[in-house]
């Protein structure tokens, strides 16, 4: 399965960042990296493009011991009881940001992780995900995004698309803004039920439809017409991006923890952000219309 998984990250990431270079009329720079403990990555990064101001997809497969500061971090169930804190862990992960704040930020991760060598019970897992990040709300995105997502859980038995949706509302929290990162998609964790071919073929799967899910929004989006007003709305938003990521997200936390790569652990920060004090949306706005579904999370596909 260490194999498998590798093979489909690199293959993702090959066909992901071939997408992007099509839309966006430049290339990006590649940088490949080794641990110290362990393994290695390749990272990918797109700056200043004609569509997206920075986009990054990020390969890594790692291996070591865990500390048990990092152990702690894991989340998602995992009960590392310290008799063995040995690790493979291999993924891909990627933001991308657009330059025009009509077209949303979207990030997805899919990764697996082995503890020892992965065949005692309950010492392997597979996570990850994909959620779309809106400054505008169009609901036909946030429906279509759903969507996607929902028909590739449905064509599987280890998936629960409901279960996953919700999960992703509540990962994807922003407590002390009391509002959430985006209008969500889905989120797993701790994936190991009816086996690791059975969780393989759904993380496949789904990772298989990422550009299905996003490309058409981009594709709707990317040449709209805005105002510097709409630009300054989206680098606010883009500050409780950084936010979230740097003071809730595991995978930030877990990196930060496993002497990993610095610069490809804050990849998936954008170029440009804003922080205003006590910035608030005019009633009635394009702006609170958004700032309404961030705090009461919408069921889009029953709306």
């Amino acid at each position: 399965m260490r194999d498998i998984m590798v093979e489909m990250v690199h293959r993702l990431q090959d066909t992901i960042c071939a997408a992007v270079e099509a839309v966006d009329g430049v290339g990006y720079r590649e940088d490949e990296w080794t641990r110290e403990e362990g393994g290695g990555g390749r990272s990918r990064v797109f700056s200043e493009g004609e569509v997206f101001e920075k986009a990054g997809v990020n390969v890594s497969v790692v291996q070591g011991t865990l500390s048990p500061e990092a152990a702690a971090k894991m989340g998602g169930g995992h009960e590392l009881d310290g008799s063995d804190l040995s690790f493979f862990a291999t993924g891909l992960s990627l933001v991308l940001h657009p330059h025009n704040p009509m077209a949303p930020t979207v990030h997805a991760n899919y990764r697996y992780f082995e503890r020892g060598d992965g065949e005692a019970e309950g010492s392997w897992w597979f996570g990850g995900g994909s959620d779309l990040t809106p400054s505008y709300l169009f609901e036909e995105d946030a429906v279509h995004f759903h969507s996607v997502h929902k028909a590739a859980c449905d064509r599987h038995g280890v998936a629960d698309y409901e279960g996953f949706k919700q999960w992703c509302d509540d990962y994807f929290h922003i407590p002390h803004r009391g509002e959430r990162r985006g209008v969500g998609g889905i989120f797993f964790d701790d994936l190991r039920a009816e086996g690791k071919e059975a969780c393989f073929a759904f993380v496949d799967d789904v990772a298989s439809h990422f550009l299905e899910a996003y490309m058409p929004i981009l594709e709707r989006r990317k040449d709209m017409p805005y105002t510097p007003e709409q630009k300054q709305w989206q680098q606010l938003r883009r500050g409780r991006y950084v936010e979230f990521n740097l003071v809730y997200d595991r995978g930030t936390k877990f990196g930060l923890t496993t002497n990993g790569r610095i610069e490809s652990i804050l990849m998936s920060l954008p170029l440009t952000a804003r922080w205003e004090y006590c910035h608030e949306a005019k009633p009635g706005s394009d702006e609170a219309v958004l700032l309404e579904v961030l705090h009461q999370p919408v069921d889009w596909l029953n709306r």
